[in-house]
């Protein structure tokens, strides 16, 4: 799977699916369980990226243990920032414990797409059939059964039940609101599952970026 494909409720779609659009993606930056040097690491990579990407925003930070730290920052923004995924070394004194001896501390940056909500009714398509069983003779002569089918998605529900078409498309109509509305609930937390994970998640070794200094001045 490529690293744009997002597993959603129904299937895997990729980044331009049916239906689908990443227009934005998550830049995530974060500690792990490190010390609170790696937080204060975290809330100046998120600013040298807020200055180095202007049309980035914040769209949630938890606050580290310190002023200006923060164990996770989450980036928006409509650019192609692949090329952040990785490790961040920061080197570095300690700006918490003076006489401490490690200079190195260590950042994840974490790209994921953003995916757009699923688009509600009325984007969809009807069709009406002939349907057997009870009901009266009224289910036989006229096309009382529904057909809808949610055009960004392709989901397709079909009601039987009541004895008129216009029941049945009420019906229907029900089915797909309950099933798109369970799609967007699924969506969101496999999304916050996503972060949440690379949150956790810190490889040490081979930085993508390399800071120095209090300024944060970036060496590769």
């Amino acid at each position: 799977m490529s690293w744009w494909s997002v597993p959603l409720w129904f299937g895997a779609v990729a980044r331009e699916g049916r239906g689908f659009f990443v227009s934005n993606f998550f830049v995530q930056i974060s500690s792990g369980h490190g010390p609170a040097e790696c937080e204060r690491g975290v809330w100046l990579l998120a600013r040298a990226l807020l200055r180095e990407f202007p049309e980035l925003s914040v769209k949630a930070e938890r606050t580290g243990r310190w002023p200006q730290t923060a164990s996770s920052v989450t980036l928006v923004g409509n650019g192609d920032y692949r090329a952040l995924a990785g490790t961040v070394e920061w080197i570095a004194k300690s700006p918490f414990r003076p006489h401490h001896r490690r200079r190195n501390w260590f950042l994840d940056v974490t790209v994921l797409p953003e995916m757009q909500p699923i688009p509600d009714a009325p984007e969809y398509a009807v069709a009406y059939f002939h349907c057997g069983g009870n009901g009266g003779q009224n289910v036989n002569k006229v096309e009382t059964g529904v057909r809808l089918t949610h055009m960004p998605t392709g989901l397709t529900v079909t009601a039987t039940e009541e004895r008129t078409q216009q029941a049945n498309r009420r019906h229907a109509l029900a089915k797909l609101q309950a099933l798109l509305a369970e799609g967007r609930q699924a969506q969101q937390r496999q999304q916050d599952e996503r972060l949440w994970r690379s949150h956790q998640r810190l490889e040490r070794g081979n930085p993508i970026r390399v800071y120095e200094g209090a300024a944060f001045t970036r060496k590769k």
